[in-house]
């Protein structure tokens, strides 16, 4: 019996004692990017984070807006952000959307919005990414849900989460 045990013992020691060097690392979400791929359009916003919530603007970076009013910009973690900004009754001028796939600033009016993907929104439940072409856009439907639309359909939406508050 106890051989049996010695046994049992020295195999389970020799399976939990493997060569395995390679650790699994939780991946990243959908919406960041290394700081090296984002881009920070404030001059004022040294540490990177939204002006409204004060999240990061490069771990939410696939999500950020950005705007300008009385020659300074202001970028937002996401489209709800800039909603929220544009409910104190301000006039935004120049709005952008960062493309999904290229990581640059667009204009939203160029933009194609998949809103209600599958992949998981910043500050909303129901999710909102911008790309510069359709073709993009429907790629990105096709994998993950949606609906594809237009930046004031998304605008639309994105009001949604205020009407309890407002």
């Amino acid at each position: 019996m106890s051989k049996m045990f010695f046994l049992i013992v020295s195999i389970l020691l020799f399976i939990g004692c493997s060569s395995q060097k390679e650790v699994a690392i939780k991946s990243a979400m959908f919406q960041t990017v290394t700081k090296k791929e984002a881009i920070v359009l404030s001059k004022e916003n040294h540490n990177a984070s939204c002006p409204r919530c004060g999240m990061d603007l490069i771990k939410y970076y696939k999500t950020n807006h950005a705007a300008s009013l009385d020659e300074k910009t202001y970028q937002y973690c996401s489209i709800h952000c800039l909603q929220e900004h544009l409910y104190d009754g301000v006039s935004l001028k120049n709005p952008q959307v960062v493309d999904v796939n290229s990581l640059k600033f667009i204009g939203v009016d160029k933009a194609y919005y998949v809103v209600g993907s599958s992949v998981k929104g910043t500050m909303s439940r129901v999710s909102k990414y911008a790309f510069s072409t359709k073709e993009e856009a429907e790629e990105f439907k096709k994998k993950y849900g949606g609906e594809v639309m237009d930046f004031y359909k998304a605008l639309e939406v994105a009001k949604k989460d205020f009407r309890s508050r407002r």
